[in-house]
C-alpha cells in the first residue's frame, strides 16, 4: 500500500505539471472504487483551474475555488503523468486532462482508492491526527496520549487519530532505530523514549520522501519512477535475517494483523 511518503512523493512529482491549469476535461471510465465517483464531478471541474495540490495524512486534495476533490490511492493505486497519445491501461479508471496539455492518469487494479468531493471539511480528514512532520507531532504528545493504554507501542503509533501517515514499514524501521520493541505495552514507555520514537518517527519518513518513497510491489511516483527506501530498510521485511546493529537473526511476529519484524537484543 502507498504509504504517507509515497503519497508525498506523488504530489511533488505532479504538481509542477498541472497546477495553474485549467481542466479541460474529466474522464471517468470506472466510478466503481472504493466508494463512487461521484456522477457530478466532471461537471463541477470542467473549465475550473487547480489552485493547489496538498496532502493530508495519505490523501490527496486538488483545491479548486469552489471545493476540492478528494483523491486516496488505496492499496494498489497510482497517479502518473501520461502521454495523451499513449493507450489507456485496463485499470485506467480516471482521465484528468488539462489545457497544458498534461494528461494524469489515475490507476488502480484493486479500486480501493477513491475520488469524492469536499465544499469543506471532509469527514474522511475530521478525525485525523497531526502530521507527522509537523510542529504539533512530538514524543510528548504520544507519552500524553499513551497513558493507561495497554495497546501495542507498533498500532498505537500506526492509529491516525494519535498521528497520521506512520504506516507499517515505517513504524517498523522508527521502532528498530528507537531501540523499542513494538509489542510493548503504550503505557510503559517513558516520556524519553517516546521523544527519541518520535524523532525517528519523523527522520525515516523525511529520509523515504527524500529517496521517492518504498517500491514495493508495484508502486510507482507520478513521474512513473520507482522510489529507493527500500535498500535502506534495517528491519522490515528481514524477519530470519542478520541484525544489523547485533547480528543476532531478526524475530518475526504478528500484531494487527500485520507482520512486524524486531531485534530482541537492540529493542526493548
Amino acid at each position: 500500500m502507498p504509504e504517507l511518503p509515497e503519497v508525498e512523493t506523488t504530489r511533488r512529482g505532479i504538481a509542477p505539471h498541472i497546477v495553474g491549469s485549467c481542466v479541460t476535461e474529466l474522464r471517468v471510465h470506472n466510478p466503481a472504487l472504493r466508494w463512487p465517483v461521484p456522477a457530478e464531478l466532471p461537471a463541477w471541474v470542467a473549465g475550473q483551474p487547480l489552485h493547489s495540490v496538498a496532502r493530508r495524512a495519505k490523501y490527496l486534495l486538488f483545491n479548486f475555488e469552489r471545493g476540492s476533490a478528494l483523491l486516496h490511492l488505496g492499496m494498489s493505486g497510482s497517479l502518473r503523468l501520461a502521454d495523451p497519445a499513449s493507450p489507456r491501461r485496463t485499470h485506467d479508471h480516471l482521465e484528468w486532462q488539462f489545457a497544458n496539455g498534461a494528461l494524469l492518469r489515475y490507476h488502480d487494479p484493486r479500486r480501493f482508492g477513491c475520488c469524492l468531493w469536499s465544499e469543506g471539511a471532509h469527514p474522511q480528514l475530521a478525525a485525523l491526527g497531526p502530521e507527522p512532520l509537523g510542529d504539533e507531532f512530538d514524543g510528548e504528545r504520544l507519552w500524553q496520549r499513551s497513558r493507561r493504554r495497554t495497546v501495542a507501542v507498533k498500532p498505537f503509533i500506526m492509529d491516525n487519530a494519535t498521528v497520521v501517515g506512520v504506516g507499517n514499514i515505517y513504524a517498523t524501521e522508527a521502532l528498530f532505530n528507537a531501540g523499542i520493541r513494538p509489542d510493548r505495552a503504550a503505557g510503559t514507555i517513558s516520556r524519553a523514549r517516546y521523544q527519541r520514537l518520535a524523532e525517528e518517527i519523523k527522520r525515516v519518513l523525511a529520509a523515504a520522501i527524500e529517496q521517492g518513497g518504498t517500491t514495493l510491489r508495484d508502486f510507482v511516483n507520478g513521474n512513473g519512477e520507482s522510489g529507493y527506501f527500500a535498500q535502506q530498510l534495517s528491519a522490515y521485511g528481514r524477519g530470519g535475517e542478520p541484525c544489523p546493529g547485533c547480528g543476532a537473526l531478526l524475530s518475526e511476529l504478528r500484531l494487527g494483523q500485520r507482520s512486524t519484524v524486531f531485534c530482541k537484543r537492540c529493542q526493548r
